[in-house]
């Protein structure tokens, strides 16, 4: 095949939008321009990439195999760039970070505190669900992955760098604020709040009653932690999140964190990327900042 990376690059954004006027927005280019572009890769294949059902575009399973193999090469160009940037002495470029939705609470801290130190470098951070954060891994699609809760089933290079300690909380005016040790028992009258199924802070929550024989009354099933957060407050029950995710609230007296017989759960948090990928420059910077200077990073910048 002689195909360019014009119409890689062209495809790529075809592929990524399923539509020929958002790629065409996004490369500055005329949608004609974009369509030629396709035709042309399509001839060069010998197969259609994509088809259209009424107003919608959808790619052909010889577009999803090609779909998977642009994303590669423009990923490796763009290390090659950043490699020899750095070989020029400069240090910038480009960092694809996902997070747990938890996470968030002290990712953004960690990249203003490494942003200081390289101000030149620019930073593209998803922060989304577990589901998606297993989906990334598997395609390949971020540089590093920040979560609770990596799989045992994927070829992957983890590293915990930070404790994740889960605490069961309630709002201020529940009668069980004011006790110490509360045993387990006590909890299974009390409805609680559950995170989504798949979640790494349900999976651990779950765990942990289940090893120890006992059954929680399900209130509501929720999608974040703030949701979580808000429900409690509003009496709706009790929760378990991680601790990070409550400075606010404390400091507000919002909630409170019951002393529960157990508790905290100890986990950790990680850092994840797939088995024999090659950093960026930038992203093995970051690698290196997190595991040395997280705890100290997040703490001067409260």
């Amino acid at each position: 095949m002689n195909v360019t990376f014009r119409q890689l690059k062209v495809f790529e954004a075809v592929a990524r939008h399923l539509s020929y006027t958002q790629a065409a927005q996004e490369l500055h280019l005329t949608q004609p321009a974009v369509s030629m572009q396709i035709k042309q890769l399509e001839e060069q294949v010998g197969l259609p990439l994509f088809e259209q059902l009424g107003k919608k575009v959808f790619l052909t399973q010889a577009g999803e195999e090609m779909f998977h193999y642009s994303r590669n090469i423009a990923h490796e160009l763009s290390e090659a760039e950043e490699v020899l940037e750095q070989l020029k002495g400069v240090r910038r470029g480009h960092l694809i970070l996902a997070v747990a939705s938890t996470a968030n609470y002290f990712a953004t801290r960690l990249l203003a505190a490494f942003a200081k130190q390289f101000p030149e470098v620019t930073f593209s951070l998803d922060v989304t669900n577990r589901a998606s954060l297993l989906q990334q891994l598997e395609r390949n699609e971020s540089d590093l992955v920040i979560m609770g809760l990596p799989p045992v089933d994927m070829p992957l290079v983890i590293e915990a760098f930070m404790d994740n300690p889960l605490v069961v909380i309630a709002p201020p005016t529940h009668p069980l604020v004011k006790a110490n040790e509360i045993p387990l028992e006590e909890l299974r009258d009390e409805p609680f709040l559950f995170r989504e199924k798949g979640s790494g802070t349900r999976i651990a929550m779950e765990r942990f009653f289940k090893e120890r024989g006992v059954i929680l009354k399900t209130g509501m099933e929720m999608a974040s932690n703030e949701a979580i957060k808000q429900a409690v407050e509003a009496g709706l029950g009790l929760g378990i999140v991680s601790i990070h995710t409550l400075e606010l609230e404390l400091e507000t007296e919002r909630l409170a964190v019951l002393n529960v017989q157990g508790f905290p759960i100890l986990r950790h948090w990680y850092l994840v990327h797939r088995e024999g990928k090659r950093l960026s420059p930038v992203a093995a910077e970051f690698h290196r900042f997190v595991l040395t200077e997280a705890r100290f990073a997040i703490t001067r910048t409260d």
